[in-house]
Formats: C-alpha cells, structure tokens, sequence
C-alpha cells in the first residue's frame, strides 16, 4: 500500500514555492493587477500539471543514480515505497492537465506547451554530459513568468524578458549550492556539475556571481515594466535574502545548505511577488 506522504515526498511539492510566484508575478504584472480569475486559475492548473509532470519524470530518469547515492537512496522511489509504474501513471496525468490548461488560456500557450514539457524532460540528462546542468533547470524554471505573462496577452512581449533570465540565475546560483551536498558522489561517477568541475571554491563565486546577476535582471524587468516604489522595496529584500543566503554557506559550513535552499528561497519568491502585489495595490 502506497502512502500518500511518501507520493508527496516523492514529488517534493513543497518545492512549487520556488516557481508558482513568479508565474503569479508576470501574471498580475502582465494584468496590469486586475488578473481574471479564470485565468488566474488555469494557470494555477497549468504550473501544477507542469511541475508535478516534470518531478515524476525527473525521478524515474535519475533514479538509477538515487539508488547509488548515499544521500538519497532512501528517498521514497529509489527505496521502492513508490513503483516506477505510478510515476508513470502521475506523469501522463499531469501532462494531460497541462495540455488541457495551456488550451484554455489562449492559443499560444497551447503550441508552446511541447516545448515546455521537452525541456522538463531534457534537464535531467543535462547532468549526464554538462556541468552547465544548473542553467538548464533555470530555463525550465524561468518559463514560470513567461507563462504567466503570456496567458494574459496571448503575445510575446520583451518586458518579461529580464524576468526569464531573472529567474534562471537565481535558481542556477542555489542550485549550485545543492550540488555541493553530493560533490563527493558526483566525481566518483561521472554526474556534472559546477562543484564537480571546479571546486567548492569556485562553485560558490559562481553561485554568488549568478545572484548578483539576478537582483540585476529583476532590477532591470523593474525598469522596463515601470514598476514603482513597492516592488523596488521588494527587489531589496530579495537582494538582502541572496546576502544572507550566502553568509549562511561557506566552505566550512556546507552543513546549512538545506536551510539556505529552501527556507531562504522560499521567501525570495513569495516576498518578491506579495511586494509585487503591493505596488499593484491588490494588498492596499
């Protein structure tokens, strides 16, 4: 008997914290804060489709190497508390979710919608052959405002542009710093990585490095959307937070990497987005 909370451990949905904001973010940016509920909802089915689809592929294509590693063989799938066949099963019902969603919104979400699952089914190899992998999975979660933004308009606009790249460093930067917890595993077979490449040292420059790159993106959607006072605020915090994130990793205490990858990301995405709210004046 398969136990739900071994599902939901599976899937890691406590990880859509990282991307459903932004979606929100260009989504009530994009309505200029007046979002129609139907979209709003579709959207909400779309990401949850898309992310659940792209976890339970992620764990049946990694799962030969989370048997081998010590950090997560005793994970719920590659410990077999959750079957291969129902990954499969999870999966293809989230992509038809997904696929039914991107149809409601409008018609370019809909001929969109392949190239978003073929990259959630790309990354997970990525790491087989690049250490550019980090980059990869910032794309897959850089198309969260995108989407957003194009299920309001329907159309391609470059003022959510700086929000894509936004996204994909933030994410290559503490996905970087994840990767430090399985250096070790990753030179004895094979898996890339920036840690793997380079070096503790090194990997957490260029996590930092991706960070600042990040706050500038953000900085620079803030400008070309005409954002006000509120989101600027919520651009400091969020800068603040990636601070502190990396005053909590260093060399000698990769000990805290866990706290630093998800509570501190946590925050950086739902704060950016309600101080987003609030310059919208949806929260005044």
């Amino acid at each position: 008997m398969v136990r739900l909370a071994d599902v939901v451990d599976a899937l890691k949905l406590e990880h859509t914290v990282f991307a459903l904001p932004f979606a929100y973010l260009g989504l009530w940016v994009a309505a200029q804060g007046n979002p129609a509920w139907s979209t709003v909802i579709w959207v909400t089915l779309a990401m949850v489709g898309a992310r659940t689809a792209g976890m339970a592929l992620n764990r049946l294509i990694d799962l030969p190497l989370d048997r081998l590693n010590p950090r997560t063989k005793e994970w719920p799938v590659p410990a077999g508390r959750v079957k291969p066949p129902l990954l499969i099963g999870i999966a293809a019902a989230a992509i038809i979710l997904f696929s039914i969603a991107a149809a409601r919104l409008n018609p370019l979400c809909f001929r969109l919608a392949p190239l978003a699952l073929l990259l959630l089914v790309f990354y997970p190899y990525t790491k087989r052959f690049t250490w550019t992998c980090h980059f990869w999975l910032g794309a897959v979660l850089g198309l969260a405002p995108v989407a957003g933004w194009l299920a309001v308009t329907g159309h391609w606009d470059p003022t959510v542009f700086p929000l894509f790249w936004g996204v994909l460093v933030w994410v290559a930067g503490f996905d970087i710093l994840y990767a430090l917890l399985d250096l070790d595993f990753d030179r004895a077979n094979g898996v890339y990585s920036i840690p793997q490449r380079f070096g503790i040292k090194w990997a957490l420059a260029a996590s930092r490095l991706c960070h600042c790159l990040a706050v500038l993106s953000f900085g620079w959607f803030g400008f070309k959307a005409r954002m006000g006072s509120w989101f600027w605020i919520g651009l400091g915090l969020v800068a603040w937070l990636l601070w502190y994130e990396h005053r909590l990793v260093n060399p000698t205490r990769l000990d805290r990497i866990n706290k630093a990858f998800f509570t501190v990301n946590g925050w950086v995405s739902v704060s950016f987005f309600l101080f987003t709210l609030l310059d919208l004046k949806v929260l005044l």
